[in-house]
Parts: structure tokens; sequence; C-alpha cells
């Protein structure tokens, strides 16, 4: 699969919108650097109207200057060494690359070559959802990650004691990404490819986790409700702080009752509970 690479000088402020915004429109996987994002896009799925329409939108806001290209073979490990920071979320856990010392102090510490993926702890919803997923008992659970990225929600969820953890990916590079980094934190499971209508997981599951996009969970919550056990949890993100109230809408009429809600620069996290 042939990637188009788009690096995108922005301001700071700019930049977390910008990955949201271009991930609605087919955007896979994201590198932020000094002067902005780096975003690829499969060159068969690109959609030029929409993009163009997008960074005219933002163009003189953010003060856009745009480079594009083929993606080049480059050493992805080399690259994420200059760019990737280790990460803790309170003293819950520890995230790191392979090429970071280890550190004491946390209760668990998970260990990723995140490449191309997204999902690295760094954005606020991950950040959010690992928060949440600390917050709940996972011992003994049936879980399933939705849209697993780089596969730390995942295993997060294997490392809080997760009896079972099914995920999986629409993007090949994901799944591939994903299995690596199942391998490097113990975590057995293989990482599914495709939609979860094509993907079928059989529940009934303890904890459904989907950081996606607001579009796709409203479009498959439905599913997720249908996957939980009653009184099992459902963990959202991926979406704005002015979204929740039509996610919180939409799990009343499916049975699913609000538990919390977080925020963190404006990315909003959700907690939702099935009815027994």
């Amino acid at each position: 699969m042939e990637y188009l690479e788009f690096k995108i000088n922005c301001l700071e402020e700019f930049r977390e919108i910008l990955i949201a915004e271009l991930s609605e429109i087919g955007f896979d996987s994201f590198l932020e650097t000094d002067d902005g994002i780096d975003a690829y896009i499969p060159e068969d799925g690109f959609d030029r109207q929409s993009f163009n329409a997008l960074i005219d939108r933002y163009r003189d806001a953010a003060q856009i200057q745009l480079t594009e290209g083929k993606m080049p073979k480059v050493n992805w490990n080399e690259e994420w060494e200059k760019n990737y920071d280790p990460i803790a979320v309170g003293d819950l856990v520890y995230l790191r690359a392979s090429f970071h010392p280890s550190q004491s102090g946390y209760r668990h510490e998970i260990v990723i070559n995140p490449k191309m993926s997204f999902g690295t702890g760094h954005h606020a919803t991950t950040f959010q959802m690992l928060k949440h997923q600390g917050e709940l008992d996972h011992k003994g659970k049936r879980v399933l990650d939705v849209g697993s990225g780089t596969g730390i929600l995942a295993i997060m969820a294997h490392l809080l004691g997760a009896a079972e953890v099914q995920a999986f990916d629409i993007d090949d590079w994901c799944v591939d990404n994903g299995n690596e980094n199942f391998d490097l934190n113990g975590l057995r499971t293989r990482m599914g490819l495709g939609t979860i209508r094509q993907v079928n997981p059989q529940g009934p599951f303890d904890i459904v986790l989907a950081n996606i996009n607001k579009n796709v969970l409203l479009d498959e919550m439905e599913i997720y409700a249908t996957l939980l056990k009653p009184e099992g949890y459902l963990l959202l993100s991926g979406f704005y702080a002015e979204d929740v109230e039509d996610l919180v809408d939409l799990g009343k009429k499916l049975g699913l009752n609000w538990v919390k809600t977080s925020t963190r620069e404006n990315w909003a996290a959700l907690i939702l509970r099935k009815s027994s």
C-alpha cells in the first residue's frame, strides 16, 4: 500500500484540531514535529476535494504551510526516537518506547514502538482512556478494544488483569504494529483486521473500549451495547467536549447510563454502563 505524506506547518494550538479533522477524511497516521504535523493517508483512499476544503478552512487561522509527497522509505524507529518522549498517566502506567530506559514508581509499564500507528498516550484521548481504564476492575474480565491502533489500550487491559482481550483495526499498518507491541508486552492475542461488522467479535464483553471519532461511535454504538454484558462498561473517546451530549443521549436510548465524563485539551472521554 502506497502512502501520501503531507508535511503541515501550523500554529501549535491547531495541531490536535487538524489531526482530528484529517482523521475524519481518511488520514490514519500522524507524527507531531517541531513545526506542526506530518500526516499520512493511503493513496487509494485520498479525496483531494475534501482535503483541499479542509486546508482552506484552516489555512489563515492556523497559518498553514503545506508540502506534499509520497512517503519515503525511512527508518521509522530512528524517526520515532527523535520525536517520541515517554509519558506517565499518574502513577498508573509509564509508557515508553523500547529505546527508552525503564522507570520505577509506576504500577505498570507499557513498551511500544509506535511507528506509523495512532495512539501513544500523548494524545488527550488516549491519555484519558488509559486513566479511565485504571478506575475499573479488569481482573478476570473479557475486554474488546475497537479501532486498536498501536494496541495500547488492549495492552493496558491485559496488564490490569483481563482474562481475555480482543482487538482489531481497519488499517493493516496498525495491525502489524499492534501485534508487534502485543509481543513486547506479553499479550498473546492477535489484532484482527477490519471494521467491527467485518470482524464480528463474539460477546458478551465486560468492557468495550472505543477511541475513534464521533461519527464512527454514533454509527457503531448500538453494536457496542449489544456486545456488552449487563452492568458492563463502555469507555469512549475521540470527540470534543461539545459532542458529549449527543453520545450520552444515544447511550440512554440503548440502555447505557452515564457514569463519568472527563476532558483534556477540549477532548472528552466517557464512561457508560449498561443497565442490568
